[in-house]
């Protein structure tokens, strides 16, 4: 008997119904702030995702790359940004559309990486992309929309974390500082991030295996090497966000796991015992250059993406957005088990616009009052032999346990009726 592969999962019909709803929520606060979704193919040329001296695990380690041709490396897509990017650049949506551009996705992501709990290496993501004027009055915007999205959801044991990276100015400088510092415990740092030392050490703060180790603690502040320019800048944001009333924490330790982040990188994390090793329900920041390295022109943008399978942990440890509205309008018992007139009920329902399951066997009354209940039925109608006979129907109102008997041509009108009842 075949399994799911390993990090994979399926989405059963119930499940479903929370994803759904979840992304519904999203939709709603896309339109609200005034993004259009958009969705580019599964898998791109791998020069998309990987760029030279790229040191994020996601690209060192963890993308499904494959070669149909001598040619030609693709890759499945790991992250939304970059062929949000692609398809902006390729298709000049910069140049028909007003600036700033605003665009979402909900999409398929996959990364090798080991599957756990709110990890898994197929995923769903949703996510923004904002491109044109650096400010930071649009970084709080987004930040915004990221925050008022989790609680819309319902979501109320959460922190929102903010740091800068500042401008190239400021990188270089706390890199040197973070090398300095670095080189005197080379040797006790992870394999991983003794690659990293030469390449990007600001990547070793972001390490999940020597984060605990004393010497971490220690460690250079971006704070202290930011220029005039980028402290000024981080310093509008937060007043941004005071204005908005979106409480923040400064974390200095916070660098994101990809290397195309600059200035304002942020993350919104659970504080719920529940989310253990994996609290991160969104995050994202600021991108200075990755527009023009992939080929487009000089335009900043700024963006975040949620885990949706990790939301729904969330979502169902603060047990929000967990009972799932199960039901059908209508359940059509047909006595005789299979009768046209019957049939044609239930069509007549589903063009109207009313759900209806249809019993097209023969089976006890009994048994088909039970399905009815089972699935949660708002009216239970009744075909039988004298309604076969005077081209009518019983209608049973399962909420105010009214019966009826209607002709056929006032079927629809009847329903109609009796849901204002419910009102």
């Amino acid at each position: 008997m075949y399994q799911t592969v390993k990090g994979t999962y399926d989405i059963l019909p119930d499940d479903l119904k929370a994803y759904e709803d979840l992304e519904d929520s999203f939709r709603l606060l896309l339109e609200l702030y005034g993004y259009k979704l958009m969705k580019t193919p599964v898998f791109e040329y791998t020069g998309v995702f990987k760029k030279e001296n790229d040191t994020s695990d996601m690209v060192t380690k963890e993308m499904y790359t494959f070669s149909p041709n001598e040619k030609d490396s693709l890759t499945l897509r790991p992250e939304g940004t970059a062929g949000i990017i692609r398809s902006v650049i390729q298709n000049k949506l910069y140049a028909s559309n007003e600036l700033p551009l605003k665009l979402a996705y909900i999409e398929e992501m996959f990364r090798h990486e080991r599957p756990q709990k709110g990890r898994q290496r197929q995923f769903t993501q949703m996510g923004v992309e904002c491109l044109g004027d650096k400010s930071p009055l649009i970084d709080a915007e987004v930040i915004a929309l990221g925050y008022n999205f989790i609680k819309l959801v319902g979501l109320k044991d959460i922190k929102v974390l903010i740091n800068s990276l500042g401008d190239s100015e400021s990188r270089l400088a706390y890199k040197d500082a973070l090398k300095n510092y670095f080189k005197d415990y080379k040797d006790q740092l992870c394999y991983d991030c003794q690659n990293r030392f030469d390449k990007n050490p600001l990547r070793i703060l972001d390490c999940k295996v020597d984060h605990d180790k004393d010497f971490m603690k220690n460690a250079p502040k971006m704070s202290d090497y930011l220029s005039e320019s980028a402290k000024q800048y981080f310093d509008k944001l937060k007043m941004y966000l005071d204005e908005l009333n979106i409480p923040y924490v400064i974390d200095d330790k916070l660098v994101r796991g990809l290397d195309y982040y600059t200035d304002t990188v942020f993350e919104v994390v659970s504080t719920n015992n529940e989310a253990g090793s994996q609290a991160t329900i969104f995050a994202g920041g600021r991108y200075d250059n990755l527009v023009e390295e992939l080929g487009g022109p000089s335009l900043s943008g700024i963006g975040f993406a949620i885990g949706l399978e990790r939301l729904l942990i969330m979502a169902r440890a603060e047990d929000v957005m967990c009972e799932i509205e199960d039901g059908v309008d209508c359940y059509l018992i047909d006595v005789s088990g299979g009768s046209p007139y019957a049939l044609k009920i239930a069509e007549e329902l589903r063009n109207n616009f009313y759900s209806c399951v249809a019993n097209l066997y023969e089976r006890s009354m009994k048994s088909q009052f039970k399905s009815a209940d089972r699935i949660k039925a708002t009216y239970t109608l009744i075909v039988g032999e004298d309604e076969l006979n005077n081209n009518t129907v019983t209608i049973k109102d399962n909420i105010t346990k009214e019966q009826i008997n209607v002709p056929y041509i006032e079927l629809i009108k009847t329903l109609e009726d009796m849901e204002k009842k419910h009102e």
